[in-house]
């Protein structure tokens, strides 16, 4: 009898102990994740963990209450689930404010610009809204819409490129159409003014770019993974294909994973209040390959992502038939630093280099996206061979220079000027550990339906 119980009691203990490792997408949870997709030169992030901000690095989690902020040099972009980006140039800082859920599951954003420029492409689903205060003003867009703010200490400047945005500030509500633009002057009640055109910016040829890589390559796959969620998809088919693995069904692999590559081999632990530590890798495309789905090791092949359901998010990657002393991701005990394993995460220089050295087994680690161009052709030259191939890259889009007459204040160099993010401490470098083997914290989950 004492046996009976004592075994009922042990099977609900572990079952109580598998639940706390997943985070169902279907849970009655508001909380939201979005990802970090690119950085480039100075970036920094307050992860909301209470360590202030720290250098900001690819695929890292973003938060409710989450911050960032950029240097001289510095730009960024956030992907959402739906694959509606927000993007900041040099001397921004912005403020995730609300990453949540109405009660139908429709994604309630909203996003402070406290100062200097973002851009915002919005694809939302029926229900969704996007809010975005500056200043005194607030824009919602519930339907598709491409714009950009400019925020400065007396001025700011809303542009739409595509579709249309409504607003409320101080002078009551507005609406701008595509193609035009409102000027608000900050230091005079707000005062708005209505133009049936924009000024260019100097980074709009660098978002159209970003806009460019994201259409071309998130419908460029040969296999339709039917997901419901648009956040790393054209960094899958940039850096990697799928293939019909015997035995396995439908996977992924990225480029240039030679035989003795492990998918985490390099990344870091990162705490997040709620959530407790979550695997964040190293590879500029790892990010639903560690949040969906499972990692199998399949003979013959390697290791291969398999997609799944997409009804599970999952903090911690999940691991299939892994080879004898394979070291799988287990999560530090203790502590709010990221915690770093192999060679660590990565950010992308604000200039990339001229031409790029890419090692065989690399899996894309350090190549910017877009960069490469032909990346499958070049990893199969690659693997030919044990030497690094040597490419030329693509660089990022000039940086426009100021008009001598006219429109807008001159730029100076194409760096923006004005007020710079600032008030907080210096980022530090994330402290290196070995690879921790401890049970996970306990966490709330992420609702993304």
């Amino acid at each position: 009898m004492l046996t009976d119980r004592l075994g009922k009691a042990l099977a609900m203990w572990a079952v109580l102990v598998a639940a706390c490792l997943v985070v169902p997408a279907s849970a009655e949870s508001k909380a939201r994740i979005v990802r970090l997709s690119d950085v480039q030169g100075t970036v920094q992030i307050d992860r909301a963990a209470g360590e202030g901000f720290e250098k900001a690095f690819l695929n890292l989690p973003v938060i409710e209450g989450s911050r960032l902020k950029t240097g001289d040099d510095g730009r960024a972009e956030v992907e959402f689930e739906d694959g509606s980006t927000l993007r900041i140039v040099p001397n921004t800082e912005i403020e995730f404010t609300r990453l949540a859920l109405g009660d139908e599951g429709e994604k309630l954003n909203t996003v402070q610009l406290h100062t200097g420029a973002a851009y915002v492409n919005v694809r939302p689903k029926k229900g969704d809204q996007f809010l975005l205060n500056f200043g005194h003003e607030s824009v919602t867009v519930a339907e598709a819409a491409h714009f950009r703010v400019d925020l400065t200490t007396d001025e700011a400047t809303l542009a739409v490129f595509k579709g249309k945005v409504n607003g409320t500030g101080p002078a009551g509500q507005f609406e701008v159409a595509e193609k035009h633009s409102a000027t608000f002057d900050l230091a005079n009640n707000d005062r708005l003014a209505l133009a049936k055109n924009y000024d260019q910016d100097p980074y709009d040829d660098w978002d159209r770019q970003q806009t460019e890589y994201h259409d071309r390559y998130a419908k460029s796959s040969t296999y339709d993974m039917a997901s419901p969620y648009g956040y790393g998809v054209s960094d899958l088919n940039y850096y990697g294909n799928y293939m019909m693995v015997p035995g396995y069904g439908w996977g992924w692999q990225p480029y240039l994973a030679g035989a003795g590559w492990s998918p985490f081999q390099d990344g870091a632990w990162a705490w997040y209040p709620g959530f407790g530590y979550m695997w964040v890798s190293g590879y500029p495309w790892g990010w639903m390959p560690y949040r969906y789905g499972n990692w199998v090791f399949a003979p013959g092949f390697g290791w291969i992502w398999q997609p799944g359901y997409w009804n599970t998010w999952y903090p911690i990657p999940q691991v299939v038939n892994p080879p004898v002393r394979t070291v799988v991701p287990k999560p530090p005990i203790r502590g709010r630093q990221l915690v770093v394993v192999g060679r660590g995460l990565t950010a992308n220089p604000a200039k990339p280099p001229a031409r790029l050295a890419i090692d065989p087994g690399s899996a894309g680690f350090g190549v910017a996206r877009g960069t490469v161009r032909h990346l499958d052709r070049v990893a199969k030259e690659a693997d030919k061979g044990t030497r690094p191939v040597v490419v030329s890259t693509a660089p990022n889009a000039p940086v426009r220079t100021a008009p001598t007459t006219g429109g807008r204040d001159a730029w100076s160099s194409g760096s923006r000027t004005g007020s710079s993010a600032g008030g907080s401490r210096d980022a530090g470098s994330p402290r290196t550990s070995s690879t921790p083997h401890v049970s996970p914290p306990t966490r709330s989950s992420p609702h993304k339906n």
